[in-house]
């Protein structure tokens, strides 16, 4: 697969939130509310959120991943690979639940 077509996906989400965010600023998000009164901006956030967590889960799933394929390899490093897998695992943690916080503080 070649380059161009593994970042496709990310350009069109950064030029989406690029070109979404002035408009949501401006107020429009008060003239296109959801049925229940709430502003399309929490719906945004609600699906950032998620993603968010989503991102996270397959981050750590991946180190977990690496740190058992590293252990099998050199099984005298596992003390040392383990450190870092969980000092890793706990700042995706960290991360993931910032934007989580931010998520439901924007639609609170």
């Amino acid at each position: 697969m070649s380059t161009m077509r593994k970042i496709l996906p990310f350009v069109v989400l950064g030029a989406v939130a690029i070109l979404a965010n002035p408009a949501l600023a401006q107020g429009v998000e008060a003239a296109v509310a959801a049925p229940e009164g709430k502003p399309l901006s929490a719906g945004l956030a609600a699906i950032g959120a998620g993603l968010a967590v989503i991102g996270a889960g397959l981050g750590i799933g991946r180190i977990g991943s690496g740190a058992v394929e590293a252990t099998a390899r050199q099984p005298e490093m596992a003390s040392t690979i383990q450190t870092q897998m969980i000092l890793t695992a706990a700042l995706i943690e960290g991360v993931a639940l910032f934007a989580v916080v931010c998520g439901l503080l924007a639609i609170l």
